[in-house]
């Protein structure tokens, strides 16, 4: 994982200063792309621990079109608990509850979680239902995959989570907001091509959220490049404002005093024909070094 290496240093190296909506202050970029060849390896950052169970839920969860942290907090995964446990402590229904007990609590109170625990229409409601203007609404994702499997040389394969209408509704705003796949011809005549896919990322918390993206939409090109029959190709993560927030530089310095180890391997459950059916027991991880984990605070 050299390139993240190179991202975090070019941050540091040619950053500016710049205020942020949290008030927490950053160091920024604007404008850097990574490549990185999924048939290299699997493209889990090595010089800190990363939590995958949490990065695999997440991902089923969007592709699930959920916009609801229960299902989150059920498989203990903690991603999106902070922006809601900051609304529930400012309301008067706050009653002292820990984060954890908040987590628990959504986890175990169908009723409960129904109030708390929804983020609005967020990335799953927008990959799968995004309104059609008509009244009706249009699955993305599910077009997304008939298009890849019948016009695979279509310049259109694109999901949008960025929809302006619905902004002001969402706890946060995409910063995963818009990714392409692109399909080229495979020299295996048994595949139907070469799967790639980019990412465009409007805001990128660099040393807590790019690692886990590049895990996510790697894997998330696996399951769709398994279900269309694909070769593996490139993931390409471009970005606009990447930042290293300025009580994670540090942290950052540590990791990049850490050498990374090789690559893992990710394998998949050969049986599952369709990225709807995956649960997260159809994911194994082979082969993982890595460094200890850098705790860093999430600024809200």
């Amino acid at each position: 994982m050299k390139q993240y290496q190179q991202f975090l240093q070019h941050i540091l190296d040619h950053g500016v200063k710049k205020e942020d909506r949290t008030g927490t202050g950053t160091v920024s970029v604007f404008g850097y792309q990574m490549r990185f060849n999924l048939k290299d390896g699997f493209p889990l950052v090595t010089t800190k621990k990363l939590h995958l169970k949490s990065i695999i839920h997440e991902l089923l969860w969007f592709i699930a079109g959920d916009t609801n942290i229960a299902y989150l907090c059920k498989n203990g995964c903690n991603i999106w608990n902070d922006w809601p446990y900051a609304k529930y402590q400012k309301s008067a229904a706050f009653q002292g509850e820990t984060m954890k007990e908040f987590a628990a609590k959504i986890a175990e109170d169908a009723t409960f979680a129904a109030e708390w625990g929804e983020l609005g229409p967020v990335y799953g409601y927008q990959w799968r239902h995004w309104p059609d203007g008509k009244g009706g609404e249009i699955d993305q994702l599910a077009l997304l995959l008939h298009n890849l499997k019948n016009n695979p040389d279509s310049r259109r394969h694109i999901i949008s989570a960025w929809n302006v209408a619905d902004i002001e509704q969402m706890t946060l705003p995409p910063c995963h907001s818009l990714f392409q796949f692109y399909v080229t011809p495979s020299s295996d005549s048994q595949k139907n091509g070469v799967l790639s896919c980019q990412l465009y990322q409007r805001s990128a918390d660099a040393f807590l959220g790019v690692p886990f993206n590049i895990a996510s939409y790697a894997i998330f090109t696996m399951m769709i490049a398994q279900e269309c029959n694909f070769e593996l190709g490139d993931f390409v993560h471009t970005f606009g404002d990447a930042h290293i927030y300025s009580n994670h530089i540090e942290q950052v310095r540590l990791q990049l005093s850490r050498a990374p180890y090789p690559l893992p391997q990710l394998l998949l459950n050969p049986e599952r024909k369709s990225i709807f059916d995956f649960v997260y027991d159809d994911f194994e991880l082979v082969n993982y070094t890595a460094h200890p984990h850098i705790k860093g605070e999430v600024a809200v």
